[in-house]
């Protein structure tokens, strides 16, 4: 199998981890001979509720018996979209009441750039250094790191970085800018957090010069940093959500949500954003039962008594400089990228899954199912603690 997955199967790395998955449940993978991993990367997030969780299964299988994919993005009355959409309504802020559901967190982001320059008339687009919001080409286009982008370009044009942050640099943000797109906490960049008030100055210069806000939720969202939506932390309501990964719970999902007036700003002209499976029945399934459950549950409360015990099992390390992050969105930063990189093929190999972020090397990824238990949490730490010692 793995000859097969490394001739047919297009890669993204020279070196694959190439664990061949039998199946998985709760917060363990299992490989075709049986043995057990833990988990603490969640799918790099997206497995909010852990694996194969038995109502997220039993909304899917319900969905299918009912009926499948019927129709493009927008056109038919189909009960499960439409129910997530109303939950995720109910659960923000006004005036975030309108949502798209997409297929993918970078497709969300492209969506609401293009609403974004809608609603403004604007082009430029101001993103943080460091930032990640995808791979699709406006998604890279306000990528923060420039060596990932030149291998494609020409990009977007019109599209400025500052440093997140950095409060002198919103002068950069102008009456020529349409919108600001920002990771509520930075993903990539090594799980970073905007200082107090950061955020409330950033929408503050957005009002005054006509520009909006958006807010990349897509790791941060859907209850993984001890609230339902990271900027519930920070006191401010961004003009554009974008949500993603942890909301399906699993299954290949996206969205962005802004006011009703300003979404209806996509029906002119007519179709002029469209999808063929977004908001598709067996998936916004999945995502509402995801939701329900995370809503319905402590798991929230859960993933910042877990945070404390992490700390408190791994803060004291030698190996362990900085832990960065909030709730179950956790970087465990070490002295250099080859540190990391041994620490989390050792950990494989003893049975505990960690990953990488993608632009900080000394970070090392623990952002765990929510349902994950005390205990699985120190055995996890225990294993890490253990390969810490031996490469000491």
């Amino acid at each position: 199998m793995k000859e097969d997955f490394l001739k047919y199967q297009a890669q993204t790395s020279p070196n694959p981890l190439a664990l061949e998955v039998s199946h998985a449940s709760g917060s363990f993978i299992y490989d075709k001979n049986g043995k057990a991993y833990l988990d603490f990367v969640a799918g790099v997030s997206a497995c909010t509720l852990g694996h194969s969780h038995p109502k997220i299964l039993k909304a899917v299988k319900d969905q299918m018996q009912r009926y499948t994919h019927v129709m493009v993005y927008g056109e038919y009355i189909q009960e499960a979209p439409v129910a997530l959409a109303k939950l995720l309504a109910e659960q923000l802020p006004q005036p975030l009441d309108s949502t798209y559901l997409v297929n993918s967190g970078t497709e969300a982001i492209e969506g609401a750039l293009k609403l974004a320059r809608k609603l403004t008339g604007r082009v430029e687009m101001v993103y943080a250094e460091q930032a990640y919001h995808g791979n699709t080409m406006g998604s890279l286009s306000i990528m923060g790191t420039h060596e990932r982008k030149t291998a494609f370009e020409p990009l977007m044009e019109n599209c400025q970085a500052i440093p997140f942050n950095n409060l002198a640099a919103l002068g950069q943000i102008t009456s020529t800018t349409a919108a600001v797109v920002l990771e509520t906490i930075q993903g990539g960049a090594g799980f970073i957090e905007p200082h107090a008030g950061y955020l409330i100055a950033v929408k503050q210069r957005c009002e005054q010069v006509g520009a909006l806000l958006i807010l990349d939720e897509i790791q941060t969202g859907f209850g993984r940093t001890g609230k339902l939506f990271g900027f519930e932390h920070y006191d401010v309501v961004p003009d554009i959500l974008v949500t993603g990964k942890g909301l399906g719970g699993g299954f290949p999902i996206g969205a962005f949500t802004a006011s009703k007036a300003h979404m209806s700003e996509l029906t002119d002209p007519k179709l002029s954003h469209i999808t063929t499976f977004g908001g598709h029945p067996v998936i916004a399934a999945a995502g509402l039962a995801t939701l329900k459950e995370v809503l319905d549950g402590d798991y929230m409360q859960t993933a910042l008594a877990h945070e404390t015990l992490i700390r408190e099992l791994l803060t004291s390390h030698p190996s362990v400089k900085e832990i960065r992050g909030r709730g179950l969105m956790l970087a465990l930063m070490v002295d250099n990228p080859e540190l990391a990189s041994k620490i989390i093929l050792k950990c494989q190999e003893r049975g505990l899954i960690l990953f990488w972020l993608l632009f900080e090397g000394r970070a090392i990824r623990l952002t765990p199912p929510l349902t994950i238990s005390e205990k699985e949490i120190r055995d996890g730490c225990a294993i890490l603690s253990e390969v810490m010692d031996d490469l000491s």
